[in-house]
Parts: C-alpha cells; sequence; structure tokens
C-alpha cells in the first residue's frame, strides 16, 4: 500500500481531487488509517483512476463514469453513449461556430460603420399564442386601420378584451409597392367564437425567431427591418413565415409619428 502522497506523484493527480474521488465514491481508498486519517492506495488502482480520467477528459460528468465503472457496461453499451456523446459535443460546436458567427457580423458592423448598431437582433422561441384575427389586403401597412376597426368592432360585440400585445403578420413573401396581406391579431382567451370575417385560432410557436426592439415612430420601423435583413443575410439564415410586429407600446391614437411607440419585429427563420 501507498500513500495518497505518493499515489497523487505517481498519477500526477491532484491530493484534494483524489479526496474527492473518495468522498463521492468514484476511487475509494483500500485502507483509512483510524488513527491518522491517512488514505492508502494499490498500485492497481492507478488504471482505474486513469480510467476516470479518460471519461472526464470525453466530456462525461462524475456521476456518469461513476455509472460507467460500476455497471460493468458492454461494449456495445459503451459504444452507444459514446455515440451520444459524440452527437453532444457536434451540437456544442455548432452552437459555437454560430455564435462566432455572430461576433464576427458585428465586429464587421462596426469597422465599416464605425459606430454600434442601435438594433440588439436575438434568436429567440416564441410560443404559440391564441388569436383573433382579420386579414385583407391594404393599399401599403400604415393603411392597416380599417382591419383593425373591423376586428376591435367584432371582438366588443363578444366583450372580449386582448390579453396580451396585439400584433400583424405580413404574409407577403416579399416587400411590396402596393396591395399588403396583412392579417391584424389580438391575444385572447376564454370563450372567443369566429364569426364572418374573423378567425380565432392558435397562431404556431416559432422555433427561431429573429427579433429586434424598435424604439419611436412606426414611419422609421423601416431602420429596424434593415437591420434584421443584413443580420439574417450576413449569419446564414432564410425566411420561412409571416414576420410579425408585435406592439408593445401601441401609438397614441394609431399615431405613424408617435416617439414612444415599441415595436418587436419577429421574423422566423431557418438555417439555410
Amino acid at each position: 500500500m501507498i500513500r495518497i502522497g505518493d499515489f497523487s506523484q505517481l498519477s500526477r493527480v491532484p491530493i484534494k481531487t483524489l479526496r474527492y474521488y473518495d468522498e463521492v465514491g468514484l476511487l475509494k481508498p483500500v485502507r483509512v488509517d483510524d488513527f491518522t486519517g491517512y488514505r492508502y492506495y494499490e498500485h492497481e488502482q492507478i488504471a482505474r483512476l486513469n480510467r476516470i480520467l479518460a471519461l472526464k477528459d470525453l466530456g462525461f460528468s462524475l456521476e456518469q463514469i461513476g455509472q460507467l465503472l460500476d455497471a460493468g457496461l458492454s461494449p456495445e453499451q459503451m459504444r452507444g453513449m459514446l455515440i451520444l456523446r459524440q452527437s453532444e459535443i457536434r451540437q456544442r460546436v455548432q452552437e459555437e461556430a454560430e455564435r462566432l458567427a455572430r461576433v464576427e457580423s458585428r465586429l464587421r458592423q462596426i469597422e465599416q460603420e464605425n459606430e454600434m448598431s442601435k438594433y440588439d437582433v436575438v434568436v429567440k422561441h416564441v410560443d404559440a399564442i391564441r388569436i383573433a384575427s382579420v386579414r385583407g389586403v391594404v393599399p401599403t401597412p400604415p393603411e392597416q386601420g380599417s382591419l383593425w376597426g373591423e376586428l376591435e368592432q367584432m371582438l366588443a360585440r363578444q366583450g372580449i378584451k386582448p390579453v396580451g400585445a396585439c400584433l400583424s403578420l405580413y404574409h407577403d413573401e416579399e416587400p411590396k409597392e402596393r396591395d399588403w396581406d396583412i392579417e391584424v391579431c389580438e391575444p385572447v382567451a376564454g370563450d372567443v367564437t369566429a364569426s364572418r370575417g374573423m378567425n380565432v385560432y392558435e397562431l404556431p410557436a416559432a422555433p427561431s425567431m429573429v427579433c429586434a426592439i424598435h424604439h419611436g415612430p412606426f414611419q422609421t420601423l423601416s431602420q429596424a427591418y434593415d437591420a434584421l435583413m443584413k443580420w439574417i443575410d450576413e449569419n446564414g439564415y432564410h425566411i420561412c413565415g409571416p414576420v410579425r410586429e408585435v406592439y408593445l407600446r401601441p401609438s397614441d391614437n394609431d399615431s405613424q409619428t408617435d416617439p414612444n411607440t415599441v415595436t418587436e419585429i419577429q421574423v422566423p427563420v431557418m438555417k439555410a
């Protein structure tokens, strides 16, 4: 038997680590002196310690390593666990590569424009919401007020009020000069009945929404769209559904020039 200090030198593993492995049951000493508390090991235990270090280097947690060592796994079971670990590592590498691309994109923007963008673009999951909506074709987006009037009138007849921020869905695949296909929506709860001209349904969840917040009047909203579309192009995404405008703080009296308006633009995307 050899004392913990000598075992530490032989294995190149710190004494503190060996003590911790003992505490969690990964590598128990063959004997602990009742009087001094010294831990004693056998030379053969170095093989188990090396297996622990090798599995730890592969990214397994100490809990997983303990299960692997004690379960007596077959080669096929070990192969399955390694394949799963391989998949997890590849996913993390891909996520970090995408994060690196976003960092490089932000650096290019600063170098080209010599200033920080006023829009912080984020990718997030958006949950499904139940909505009541009216869809129609209007000459231009600022002229969607008539659709909102219809929707609010029909909901008022049922005594329904929105339970969250209202939003517009833009169904055209590309911006147009005229005749925009727009759906105005209000989140609703409870017993809401669809009627002629008004739909009630669940707007599906979106796993990847590229989003930016615009503070200011609707007439300057194009600045946020420009920043979003540039980000989407530079980061290798493509749009895969209707763009949403979520009115976090609506304008006063539907004004296009209210400077206190807060709008979130949400663009559903997929990796190109």
